[in-house]
This record gives structure tokens, sequence and C-alpha cells, in this order.
């Protein structure tokens, strides 16, 4: 197999993906899928590729034994398929299609379960610029976006269905600096074939750079705008727009890592004003040397909630779009009116196999507001509880790689419940989840 193929992973987002120097190597048969000659010159290829996941869910006591359902097991399969045709140096085409499948659940699918057949991307990329290391390229189409941690924008991996948004996008980026700059429509979930719908309006908006500082780390810097005609919170139900300045500071690989990231939110919830922030601080260390290769973290993150249920102004921060699993690898509290400490340490037992362990401890920042799922959504009214400690998430997870095509992924979290919940749910009981998922991609 050849070097580049070798060498180079699965991107989560399947279009950052470069066969492109394929078109100078003698190619064998897989090789022969991820670069298509379509002219002598070699500068007109197709590159094919996809994806197969199965996963066992088993979760007992779902939302802590409110909905009374006990024992909740379902099958969830994804299945991806995309081509990525290049015209030269100026045109690319990228279209993926996915089906999300659901079976067994008991109370249903839920919207990141099942979406039996879309389109995820559709894009047209045009390059208005490329010089050297700078490159400026505009996209136009359906297309999934991930920026940063994921905090606020991701393509949610973890669940079953990912997200995607119709819009345009413009991307610079030289060697040390990148900046997109979009709009975007937020399409309608459908759970049929081909019923997804485009929502035909404006709802995010924004822009996010990156800046590399050789050894330092790297420093985001963004501004993200959304507009909804119907928001939920414990405070009531309006219309939202809403405004997120953030920042970013951080670095990965051997020695110290550590992830810094603060935003604050502001706009309007109906006629009341929106008033709302976030601050997170993750730092630890990559043992890279030593036998097992370790590494320990220690994460706090605080998350507004909002002050004074009534009262028409909002404190309640909005993650907008992000990923399932910020806080655990299924949690049951999404990152909306929290305070968390969360240590967490990585090993590999094998060369294939690496392991995590974590432990969540989760408060309420403010007792006038509720906990929120991990989309966001609002799960339970709190204002009439005054205690505070929602409850404890013990994990555990283990990613097994077959080779760079087949990996094995299964975890289990245990959710003690606190005071809070123990408030609110009659006869409340912890949580247990279970899964197991087998990945396949080419």
């Amino acid at each position: 197999m050849g070097s580049l193929v070798s060498a180079q992973s699965f991107k989560l987002l399947r279009y950052d993906e470069n066969y492109g120097p394929l078109r100078d190597s003698t190619r064998n048969f897989y090789e022969n899928l991820k670069f298509v000659p379509l002219n002598s010159e070699n500068n007109f290829y197709l590159s094919f590729g996809g994806e197969a996941r199965y996963e066992y869910v088993d979760f007992n006591n779902e939302d802590w034994g409110r909905l009374n359902i006990g024992r909740n097991n379902f099958l969830l399969q994804r299945y991806d398929l995309h081509a990525d045709l290049h015209l030269g140096k100026t045109f690319r085409v990228f279209v993926q299609l996915r089906s999300a499948l659901q079976d067994g659940r008991i109370n249903g699918s839920r919207g990141i379960d099942e979406d039996q057949l879309n389109v995820q991307n559709l894009f047209l990329d045009v390059n208005l610029y490329q010089k050297e290391d700078k490159k400026i390229t505009v996209r136009a189409g359906r297309q999934e976006l991930d920026y940063g941690s994921g905090r606020l924008i991701s393509v949610r991996e973890g669940p079953n269905s990912r997200l995607y948004f119709t819009g345009a996008k413009i991307m610079y980026s030289s060697a040390r600096f990148s900046v997109d700059g979009f709009a975007m429509m937020e399409d309608e979930i459908n759970t049929g074939v081909f019923d997804n719908k485009i929502s035909k309006k404006r709802n995010l908006w924004g822009a996010y750079s990156k800046i590399i500082f050789p050894k330092a780390g790297n420093l985001d810097l963004y501004y993200l705008g959304i507009r909804r005609d119907t928001a939920v919170f414990e405070e009531g139900i309006a219309s939202e727009q809403r405004h997120t300045v953030g920042t970013r500071f951080w670095k990965y690989g051997g020695g110290f890592i550590y992830n810094v990231e603060a935003a604050y939110q502001f706009g309007s919830f109906g006629s009341g004003d929106i008033n709302a922030w976030t601050g997170s601080i993750d730092i630890g260390y990559s043992f890279e040397d030593i036998r097992f290769k370790p590494t320990i973290n220690l994460r706090n993150d605080y998350i507004s909630g909002d002050k004074n249920r009534g009262n028409e102004s909002l404190q309640t921060f909005n993650p907008l779009f992000p990923k399932g699993g910020y806080f655990g690898f299924s949690p049951q509290v999404g990152p909306v009116n929290l305070i968390d400490i969360h240590p967490y340490a990585t090993m590999d037992l094998l060369p294939t196999l690496k392991m995590q362990v974590d432990v969540v401890f989760n408060w309420r920042f403010s007792t006038q507001d509720g906990i929120y799922r991990p989309s966001g959504s609002l799960n339970l009214p709190g204002s009439a509880s005054d205690e505070r400690y929602i409850g404890t998430a013990y994990l555990a997870n283990f990613t097994y790689s077959i080779n760079k095509y087949i990996s094995v992924v299964s975890g289990i979290q245990y959710f003690k419940t606190g005071a809070f919940i123990n408030d609110i749910i009659p006869n409340s009981q912890d949580g247990v989840f279970f899964n197991a998922r087998l990945g396949f991609k080419f």
C-alpha cells in the first residue's frame, strides 16, 4: 500500500482527506478506489469512501427512573458512502449519502438515532486563490461543520445521526493562520427517506479562526450567531437571537497538555435580554516515554444558568450545536447551568488498545434553573428545589483498533444520583449505561 494511504488516518470530516498525491504513484486495488483518474493529466479524478457502524446500547433507568422504563436495549446502525470529484485545482464536488437506523428502543427513535436515508453532504468548492501555503476557497451547499473542541459547533459523531447545515462558507488558510466565515441554515431532520427539509431561514452565522504559535500552542477566536423562532428554557418559550464571542487556547501532545476556553453570550430572548457565559479549563500531562503512555487530566467547567425565573431576562448559556459525550461517554447531563469537576486518565494497554476512565461530579450553577440534555434541550425544571448536587458519573471506555479500517469501542457508565435528582424525582434510581460499537471505514 502506498505511503500516503497507509500513513493518512481517516478524518472526522471525510471531505478533509486528500488523496491527490496518489496521482504520481502506482496504485493497488484499494488505492484505485481512492484515486480514479478521469483524464490523461490525472488532474481530474474521483475518490470513493464509506463507513458502516453497528452499535448495541443497553440503558437501565434512563433519566434516573422518571420514565419508568427500566431496562432499554436497542441496536443502532449507520452507513455512509461518499464520492469526491476534483476538476483541476479550481473546482471540487463532494457528495455523501448517509443512513442511520434504530431498532428496539422502547420509547422510539430520538432525532439523534434515526434518519433512514439522506444527503449528508453535497457541496461545491471553488478555489479563488492559491499560492504557496496560502489559499482562499468558497464552499456552497449542504455540509457538515465542526470547530474547535466541539463545545459549540460539532458534527455530533457520538450519536447515530450526525448534524449538517446548508449554506455558504469562505475559507482562508496559511501555514500558521486560518479563518472561516459562514452563513448557514439548520435543516429540519425527519426519520424517513430523503424527507429532510431546508429551513429557508439563515439561523447560524459567524467566523472561526485559528492561530498557531510554534511550541506554545494554538489560539482560537470566534464569533457565532444563531436565531431560533422557538427556544425552550426553564425561563419559558420564546424567540431567541443570540451572539457568542469566545476564545480557546490549547495544546496537545507530549508533556503538558491544556485546553482553556471561555465564551460570552448576549442577545434577546422574547422581550428580555440574554447575558450568559462559560469558562472551562482542562490541564494534564502525557507521559509518552514510559510504559502504557498514560495521561492524567483534570477538567473544571462553569456554565451559567438563569438567576431569576420569571423576570424575562435570561442568563442560561446555550451550547448551540454541541457534541454528545462532551462530559462523559454517554452523559445524562448537558453543558447548561452546570459546574463540574472532571478528573480522567488514559492508558495504552496495548499499542492497539486504549483505555480511558473518568469521574464527573455535577452541580447546578443556579438553583433557579433546571438541568439540560447533552443537546442543550431542557430535561428537568429545577426552580422547585434548592438542592445543587446533580450526581456523580463513573465511566470507563475501551477503544481497540483491529487495523486501520476496523475498530471496536465499548463503554460503561454508572450515574449515582445526587440530592437534586432525589428531590425532584420520586423514587429516583441510579442510571447504568453500556454500549459496544463496531466500526468499519474505507
